[in-house]
């Protein structure tokens, strides 16, 4: 649920700095030895094109460490406590910078391992460039979750059967498209998705796409539970 008042960057520098535990370890990632870890709470890196963010960004949360073995291949370790409201979104995030018009494609691949339990998401979080508008595409969710906003139907679009709404959350338009059955991995044709909004809705106008992010909006994972990006990929045009 987009219940923030700010871009998750703006958080990023107004949100205190969380006491995360310091006896977590990443004992919980894998085997092999991935290449960049980090348990501090807006800890990021570059890696072959995309950025990597933990974004423990709501309030109440508790410890979440996450790694990669590169941009496409990262995961997270993450034990927020049994509550409402959503603790986190560690994510990788490519950026486009291309107007909607400009865009000849824009698609995306991914496959994930989730857990059975606790309460979260797993979504594409969409920016325009001057965070005016927010489109979040879930491809599979779990637990006591749900958009923000009022239903505004049903759709077929880009691959997927979606349940769409649109709110607002003071800061920015927030429109969601919750897919209809669960996915954990697939392909997701973005544009023609972006063009209903603009076209079919009028909800935007020609805006340019800056940061696609993709990753897991968790509001509990009491006792630790492992979210993994197996792989991931960007294309535009």
């Amino acid at each position: 649920m987009a219940t923030r008042t700010l871009s998750r960057a703006a958080k990023a520098l107004l949100a205190p700095v969380l006491a995360l535990g310091a006896t977590v370890g990443l004992a919980s990632a894998p085997a092999s030895a991935a290449v960049w870890n980090s348990c501090e709470q807006y800890g990021n890196t570059s890696l072959n094109g995309y950025t990597l963010y933990n974004d423990i960004w709501g309030s109440g949360a508790g410890s979440q460490c996450i790694w990669a073995n590169s941009g496409t291949n990262w995961g997270v370790w993450a034990n927020h406590p049994n509550t409402g409201g959503i603790k986190s979104y560690p994510n990788a995030k490519k950026v486009i910078n291309k107007s909607i018009t400009s865009l000849s494609s824009l698609t995306s691949s991914y496959n994930v391992t989730v857990p059975s339990s606790g309460s979260y998401n797993t979504s594409y979080d969409i920016w325009d460039t001057n965070h005016a508008y927010e489109i979040m595409l879930w491809v599979n969710k779990t637990g006591a979750v749900g958009p923000l906003g009022t239903s505004q139907g049903t759709v077929t679009l880009g691959g997927s059967t979606w349940n769409v709404y649109k709110g607002n959350n003071t800061a920015n338009d927030v429109f969601s498209f919750v897919r209809t059955s669960n996915s954990s991995s697939g392909t997701v044709n973005i544009l023609p998705i972006l063009k209903w909004i603009k076209d079919t809705k009028g909800w935007f106008g020609n805006v340019t796409i800056g940061d696609l992010q993709f990753g897991f909006e968790i509001t509990s994972s009491s006792g630790g539970l492992n979210f993994t990006t197996n792989s991931e990929s960007v294309s535009s045009s």
